[in-house]
């Protein structure tokens, strides 16, 4: 009875007064002991309201039944499809709608109702997947910045690839601690070329030496990053390396000659296709005729493995460094014992020995700030022991 009259009031009542009346039905739906009839009354009440010509009635519904497990399936399924301002609380919040219903909707709505999506608690790695394929940026901002979001390797790779130009994506996805050693060098190489493309397009370097700097920008990254990773972590980034081109002869050379064992040996494994164990086996030969073996079924020319042969003898007599900080720089001496053999190699090419000067400069340099570190941290304390005294 309460429902009939509720019908015939709502045919004359004002958008607002509806809105109200429709949210109270919905509360009761949901919190009232409403008898079997009533609740069957209750229901088709709210599904005529789902035509409701004023959108304000449809979103007093959503906002009712949003978070909860009890609404009416049908209607929520309803105002999933619904204009985005009528939408959104539902597909944010409604643990009603199943996965498959999720990504059709994220595949074909606007940038908000994707938004609203990516910001889903518990969302699971197929959503995530169908976002990152076809969302807008600030739906996959959102997906990076939801701490509840599942979120597959490829999935990752699949915004770097569409959305790493952007730096708001980079700067969200970067400060991540669990992001793959893959995707945080795929982000770097994206950074790389969008800096290289401004220099260029502002006259400020030519597109060679652009080039060169960003590579070598992007080297060092690598080589920053590989130090971090362990185990499955450093096959991947291997991987992944090698898929854009990027495992080079030069990247590789850094590696040992910042002392970065894991690197080096995954990255000739991956080259060579040798099982990792089979690789550092080898590698303990102090013969050097494994490492040739291995370098040329790598790939490498003749004309570096005197370099790699002079690097991986120091790496021997010195020990590999296995802290973060260590092995993400280059060694001074090694680098220069190298670059000295090769000055009076006559197999050297130039390329090589321009690439070894280039790694002495900069080992230099570091070693250098480092130094001047180490005097303004001693001067700090000595300062602050007078001070205490």
């Amino acid at each position: 009875m309460i429902v009939r009259q509720f019908i015939n009031w709502i045919r004359t009542a004002s958008a607002g007064e509806r809105a109200e009346a429709t949210r109270a039905l919905a509360r009761a739906w949901l919190i009232s002991d409403l008898s079997s009839d009533d609740r069957i009354a209750a229901e088709g009440a709210l599904l005529m309201l789902l035509d409701d010509p004023s959108p304000l009635v449809r979103q007093a519904m959503a906002e009712a039944f949003a978070r909860s497990a009890e609404a009416p399936a049908a209607i929520v399924q309803a105002l999933s499809t619904d204009q985005p301002s009528v939408a959104l609380p539902v597909l944010e919040h409604s643990p009603l709608l199943i996965d498959a219903d999720l990504v059709d909707i994220a595949a074909t709505g606007n940038n908000e109702v994707q938004c609203a999506i990516a910001r889903r608690i518990a969302l699971p790695a197929s959503v995530g997947a169908a976002i990152a394929e076809v969302g807008c940026a600030a739906a996959a901002l959102e997906l990076i910045e939801n701490p509840y979001a599942e979120l597959a390797p490829f999935s990752w790779d699949r915004i770097v690839e569409r959305h790493g130009h952007l730096a708001a994506i980079r700067e969200a996805m970067l400060v991540l601690e669990d992001l793959p050693a893959a995707t945080r060098a795929a982000l770097v190489a994206k950074l790389s070329d969008t800096l290289a493309q401004f220099v260029v397009a502002r006259n400020w370097l030519s597109a060679d030496r652009a080039e060169r700097v960003a590579t070598e920008a992007r080297d060092r990254s690598t080589i920053n990053i590989a130090a971090r990773s362990r185990g499955e972590e450093m096959q991947g980034l291997v991987h992944h390396l090698r898929a854009t081109s990027q495992l080079t002869a030069g990247l590789i050379l850094r590696a040992l000659l910042s002392g970065n064992r894991e690197l080096f040996e995954a990255a000739l494994a991956e080259l060579a296709d040798l099982p990792l164990v089979r690789v550092s086996a080898l590698l303990h030969d102090r013969g050097g005729t494994s490492l040739h073996a291995l370098l040329r079924r790598a790939g490498f020319p003749e004309s570096t493995f005197a370099a790699f042969q002079v690097a991986l003898d120091a790496c021997h007599e010195n020990g590999f460094v296995d802290s973060q900080d260590g092995a993400a720089r280059l060694r001074r001496r090694m680098v220069e014992r190298v670059l000295t053999h090769c000055e009076t190699d006559r197999g050297a090419t130039e390329p090589l020995l321009i690439l070894l000067r280039r790694f002495a400069t900069e080992s230099a340099r570091e070693e250098a700030r480092l130094f001047c570190d180490e005097l303004v941290a001693e001067e700090a304390v000595i300062h602050y022991d007078l001070a205490a005294a």
